[in-house]
């Protein structure tokens, strides 16, 4: 595989991966958008490594920012899916407990 071909796979790959991501955010499937995370960002080191090395032409830059953008709006629709489960999990620690809710809780007065 020629350099070109080795590094919009690694692209493509990346998208493929987003998508995968994507689908577990959407089913609540947390664990395994974890794993999925650790494969992402393997693929991204390894297309980092490579990316000032490639001269691309107008047609090429066009894929690679077609990619880009697919990637980006996987990562826009997960983090949206997955901020109010953080944010739920943010308010359970956040702060001391109002008076009210101690003193049903703990019988406190």
């Amino acid at each position: 595989m020629n350099a070109k071909a080795d590094y919009f796979a690694r692209y493509e790959a990346i998208a493929a991966i987003s998508g995968q991501m994507l689908l577990a955010a959407r089913g609540a499937l947390w664990s395994d958008l974890a794993g999925l995370q650790r494969e992402y960002r393997q693929l991204v080191d390894a297309l980092r490594e490579s990316e000032g090395e490639i001269r691309l032409n107008e047609e090429e830059r066009a894929r690679k920012y077609e990619l880009i953008r697919r990637i980006l709006a996987d990562d826009a629709a997960i983090r949206d899916l997955a901020n109010p489960r953080m944010s739920r999990l943010s308010a359970l620690f956040a702060g001391p407990m109002p008076v009210r809710v101690m003193r049903d809780r703990y019988g406190a007065r």
